[in-house]
């Protein structure tokens, strides 16, 4: 079994990377064949473990979760060396027992979002990924255990509903998903973690409660000033929660027990004399394991 040293790609808010202790850093332009990511990739060391920070909507929240350009962004962290993606996601609750301020370890994903490219993969080389589990337990496991570990409220388990957006929901699509058994709902998620799978990083999503979704008779009592308190605590749990779960994923390992990494195996479907070198060069750092 070959030994992975693991480099920890982490996907959030523009400040998450103002973690103490974060040492040697080093913003890097990366390009891609699919575009420019969201911004800058920001390399630093939380002790012997190295990261990888990239804030989703860019420094200072210039880009709606629909214009995201979200092949570019994991395939940069892959261009970067990542093994292991975790993303943190500002959501809102759908059920009373996740109030604003508790930490969801999601465990599904439903992908309601419908404007934008969600594979790497397409004409002129085809691939059919499994996402029938689209979180890598170790990292749920690690995720969980951290949070505890440093007395966070958190949930393990629940479907993160990904919406279109940029609007919040109506209130029936809200006591939908609620009857569909969501737990939260945000705009971010999908198809991160497709696009994730399909590049065979390990990943997960820790979702942060800011407030609750429209379903709730408080709801209109929700102020701006309140949910941006929220969003403020939760931004410094988040810091403290990646201080505390780093060093648990980024000793040396063997493959991901649940194959994350090795997800593209079975999974292309073109035979290889009808693939379009113009794709399989775009494909360089998503699939090139496979590709050879």
């Amino acid at each position: 079994m070959s030994s992975i040293q693991p480099v920890i790609g982490i996907i959030g808010g523009s400040g998450l990377y103002d973690i103490d202790g974060l040492e040697r850093t080093r913003w890097h332009k990366v390009s891609t064949p699919w575009g420019d990511p969201s911004d800058e990739l920001l390399e630093g060391w939380l002790g012997d473990v190295r990261c990888v920070f990239l804030p989703r909507h860019g420094r200072g929240h210039p880009l709606s979760p629909t214009d995201l350009n979200y092949r570019a962004n994991i395939d940069a962290l892959k261009r970067m060396g990542c093994t292991d993606v975790l993303s943190l996601s500002a959501v809102g609750s759908l059920k009373a027992e996740l109030p604003p301020g508790h930490f969801v370890i999601v465990d599904q994903f439903i992908d309601r979002s419908f404007a934008r490219e969600k594979s790497f993969f397409g004409a002129g080389c085809v691939a059919h990924v499994s996402v029938a589990h689209p979180v890598c337990p170790r990292l749920g496991d690690a995720a969980e255990a951290a949070a505890r570990q440093i007395g966070l409220p958190v949930t393990r388990g629940g479907t993160y509903l990904v919406m279109e957006g940029p609007q919040f929901s109506t209130k029936a699509e809200s006591e939908l998903y609620r009857s569909w058994g969501c737990s939260v709902i945000g705009m971010t998620n999908m198809p991160e973690a497709k696009l994730a799978r399909e590049a065979e990083l390990c990943y997960a999503t820790i979702a942060m409660v800011t407030d609750y979704d429209c379903w709730h008779p408080d709801h209109d009592h929700v102020t701006v000033d309140a949910v941006v308190k929220v969003l403020l605590g939760n931004a410094e749990k988040a810091r403290d929660l990646v201080r505390a779960v780093v060093p648990a994923i980024g000793a040396a390992r063997g493959p991901c027990p649940a194959g994350c990494d090795r997800a593209l195996d079975h999974a292309l479907i073109t035979a290889p004399g009808k693939r379009d070198p113009g794709v399989l060069a775009k494909l360089d750092a998503v699939a090139g394991r496979v590709l050879g």
